[in-house]
């Protein structure tokens, strides 16, 4: 079990780090927004490229960003039962949350959508806009999202695992999953 938590400290220290990544990203969406709008109305000047290069952070946010929300455990959750479940309930329920839903879906999602990042790759797609960006960059962030998804769903799997066995994650490593018993 020790050397499974070892593996899940590292996902979830490559999940921090993606989503420091994400964080960054919201900062320079807004920053081009701001600038892409002065520009436009200020000097009568626009590109498509700033307006897609949002875009591209948008989806970067989100899909980057969605291992670490796993990790922090600040998804949404549909709540009308599991407030009143025990602490050792919740972790059943997580379980086979994460087992029977979170894992097959982000699974799926990851093989589905490679071949259409390798596509857009391979044929070196750009944006049918003028002025617009290559498309693949993008479209990688698809594959890649579900799979740090996929990554952090078995990283909570062996910290949940681990409690209901009695071997409590190291603090450094543990989720704030302690945050919903208040």
């Amino acid at each position: 079990m020790h050397a499974l938590l070892a593996f899940s400290r590292k996902i979830d220290t490559a999940s921090a780090a993606f989503g420091r990544i994400a964080d960054w990203m919201v900062g320079l969406s807004c920053a081009i927004s701001a600038a892409n709008a002065v520009i436009r109305y200020g000097f009568s000047y626009s590109s498509n490229a700033w307006l897609e290069a949002q875009w591209y952070m948008l989806a970067g946010i989100v899909m980057l960003g969605a291992s670490h929300t796993l990790f922090r455990n600040e998804h949404v959750r549909v709540d009308l039962l599991y407030g009143n479940y025990s602490p050792r309930t919740r972790l059943y329920v997580d379980v086979f949350g994460i087992i029977f839903f979170l894992l097959p879906a982000t699974i799926l999602l990851t093989w589905m959508t490679w071949p259409f990042f390798v596509t857009s790759w391979l044929t070196n797609e750009g944006s049918s806009n003028a002025g617009g960006l290559l498309r693949w960059p993008v479209k990688l962030i698809l594959p890649a999202g579900f799979l740090l998804l996929t990554l952090q769903g078995l990283s909570e799997l062996v910290k949940r695992i681990a409690l209901l066995r009695g071997v409590a994650p190291e603090a450094d490593i543990m989720t704030e999953y302690h945050r919903m018993e208040q």
